[in-house]
């Protein structure tokens, strides 16, 4: 099996994380799938079209979510995430930048680790750490204390529209 990391930047290069290339994504286009989103999977060293961060990060252009190889999987999430908590009208007019509001903000990240666990060889352990080793930053310091402690109000707002799985 190749090398499943990629460093998070040049100067930061002991941080890892779990990229696409080292999981089976069939999984994650299914769920995608049943969100009515594409994953479109671009070639290595193409650019991403919609990415807001930059490669190697996830882009979104209305309901598709791209990705390479060397994409976080939690970016994928994220990226896939943000859609997911939108109005269907709305995921239309996307390009690149889908956060309307900190409340979706919040709802995103929540539904993302959710959504690991059922991912075959990632699950949501495995996403936490490479939040925070990617560089996602929370007021109680990481991002399981934050899932556990202090996301009541983004779990409250999945509930309401229906979006955390049964």
């Amino acid at each position: 099996m190749a090398d499943d990391t990629v460093p998070r930047s040049e100067a930061d290069s002991t941080a890892s994380v779990l990229t696409l290339a080292a999981i089976d994504i069939a999984p994650l286009r299914a769920l995608l799938a049943a969100h009515a989103l594409d994953l479109v999977v671009v070639a290595d060293g193409e650019p991403i079209p919609g990415s807001y961060w930059g490669e190697p990060e996830a882009g979104l252009i209305g309901h598709r979510v791209y990705v390479r190889g060397d994409t976080p999987v939690h970016s994928a999430l994220h990226e896939a995430c943000h859609l997911i908590v939108q109005p269907p009208e709305r995921r239309a007019a996307v390009h690149t930048d889908a956060t309307d509001s900190v409340a979706e903000e919040d709802a995103t990240c929540y539904l993302q680790i959710v959504f690991a666990a059922a991912l075959p060889g990632v699950g949501s352990e495995r996403l936490m750490r490479d939040m925070d080793a990617w560089g996602y930053t929370y007021r109680l310091g990481s991002t399981r204390a934050w899932f556990e402690r202090d996301a009541d109000d983004a779990r409250e707002w999945l509930v309401e529209r229906a979006l955390l799985p049964v």
